[in-house]
């Protein structure tokens, strides 16, 4: 038992220390309500730990040193271009301790109680108060958000547990000492895309195995076909509408469309199928909190059971860091008596390929199966004069989809250099529902390569 003294009764009790319960700590505390955290691993959660910023690092190195290889189309010669994969490592390793640190400092300065410990959740005490044990004390607390993310799924594939660490999820993949040679991804969405980029890059062969007639699921139609080309282009090979059926050893078998067995082999074999909601083994049950595909809310981000909210991939639904980030802030924002409600409407979706994929609000598929008449809008990022200048013989592409009755902006969909930092204007237009005459009269600053967006309003 540890001498620390706790309070009798804290205010705000958050399970998982990700970017929704970091973040709804650091609002919480700063409102002034006295807030333990229960994290189990590191904070930051998957994104900062397994997901998000060690990719995003690795990556980054990876598109250096691409650049390096090609620097001659701007008139730099860089001999013998050779990336060391430790020191990438080492660099990633840095980057997560930092920000780590930079989340535990948050902690400190918003007064959180942090409590590195699995938690699990007893029945309610005779006060209506939640109770959390751990292993070395109880707590107690008159909120409870859950925020205890998600984890990757892991398919039953026959002979996928017995390949043994030739099989490996987002999770060990990134603690690999060295890239492997031959690569498979079996699931071509966002995570299996940003591997793929990555270890081809750095001149691993790499085959990309997925269910669907196409990579990145509900993305844009036009801009993943155009995605696959230029990956293709650079010897990615891709197998879809095809369904693995087992894996041996080191050989993935899997059948195609016309139904006719294939196989193919490699060192690693990336698992990238989805993810899905930690419920299990936190006692749920104990408050009478029902899960399907993860806990149920509403638009506040209330659950079925009083005085308990949720957010983040424990809910099953938008599994982005930064919707878990804006739907604790309106938990917290609800627990504190504020009007506010999460919208859905803008969320961003980025892969962090190279060429970057970025878009938000409705594809042109999503707005046709709604019934809506819609415009297409679109012109080659080559329109865009920065665009050019740092991308010498690169492609892209910008599609802004119009409803044809009010003229709204409907979504924005990108794919190039640097989309991922000039989506959030998309995202503005789209949240405030914009019409694409109104958003022609947003001045943007020249030469970016966010002027495409206008360019394409003009083009309707």
């Amino acid at each position: 038992m540890t001498d620390k003294t706790i309070p009798d009764m804290y205010d705000l009790a958050i399970i998982g220390g990700g970017p929704g319960g970091y973040v709804a700590a650091e609002r919480a505390g700063a409102a002034g309500m006295s807030v333990v955290l229960f994290e189990r691993r590191e904070l930051g959660g998957v994104c900062l730990n397994e997901g998000c910023i060690p990719t995003k690092t690795l990556l980054y190195s990876a598109k250096m040193y691409e650049y390096a290889l090609h620097a001659d189309k701007y008139g730099i010669t860089v001999p013998e271009a050779a990336f060391d994969y430790a020191k990438m490592l080492k660099r990633k390793e840095k980057t997560v301790r930092k920000l780590t640190g930079g989340v535990r400092l948050k902690m400190k300065n918003a007064g959180v109680e942090v409590v590195k410990q699995e938690v699990t959740i007893a029945p309610r005490a005779v006060d209506g108060s939640f109770v959390l044990n751990t292993a070395e004390q109880s707590y107690s607390a008159a909120r409870l958000l859950i925020c205890s993310g998600s984890e990757a799924v892991v398919p039953p594939i026959p002979g996928l547990r017995e390949a043994g660490d030739v099989v490996v999820t987002n999770r060990e993949i990134l603690s690999l000492p060295e890239p492997p040679g031959e690569l498979v991804v079996i699931g071509g969405g966002v995570i299996g895309m940003e591997f793929a980029s990555l270890y081809n890059s750095l001149g691993c062969k790499v085959t990309v195995i997925e269910m669907l007639p196409k990579i990145l699921g509900p993305m844009d139609g036009a801009i993943s076909a155009m995605l696959q080309r230029i990956y293709t282009k650079k010897g990615v090979e891709f197998h879809l509408g095809c369904r693995v059926t087992a894996i041996e050893g080191s050989t993935v078998v899997f059948t195609d469309p016309e139904g006719q067995e294939c196989r193919v082999c490699a060192d690693r074999i990336l698992v990238s199928v989805g993810r899905r909601a930690n419920v299990a083994g936190l006692g749920l049950e104990n408050i009478g909190l029902e899960t399907g595909r993860g806990i149920k809310v509403d638009s506040r981000m209330r659950t079925g059971v009083p005085g308990v909210w949720a957010a983040g991939d424990v809910t099953g639904f938008s599994m982005l860091a930064h919707t878990a980030s804006r739907e604790a802030e309106v938990a917290v924002g609800d627990m504190l008596g504020h009007d506010v409600q999460m919208s859905y409407r803008a969320v961003p979706g980025v892969v962090y390929t190279n060429p970057e994929v970025a878009g938000v609000g409705l594809t042109q598929e999503e707005a046709e199966k709604q019934g809506l008449e819609v415009r297409i809008l679109e012109l080659p990022m080559a329109y865009s004069g920065r665009f050019v200048a740092e991308n010498e013989g690169g492609e892209g592409l910008c599609r802004i989809v119009v409803d044809a009755a009010s003229g709204k902006v409907l979504g924005v969909h990108m794919l190039g250099n640097p989309c991922s930092e000039m989506i959030h204007s998309a995202c503005m237009a789209v949240e405030k529902e914009m019409t694409a005459e109104e958003l022609k009269g947003i001045i943007f600053p020249h030469p970016t390569v966010s002027e495409i967006v206008r360019e394409v309003l003009f083009t309707l």
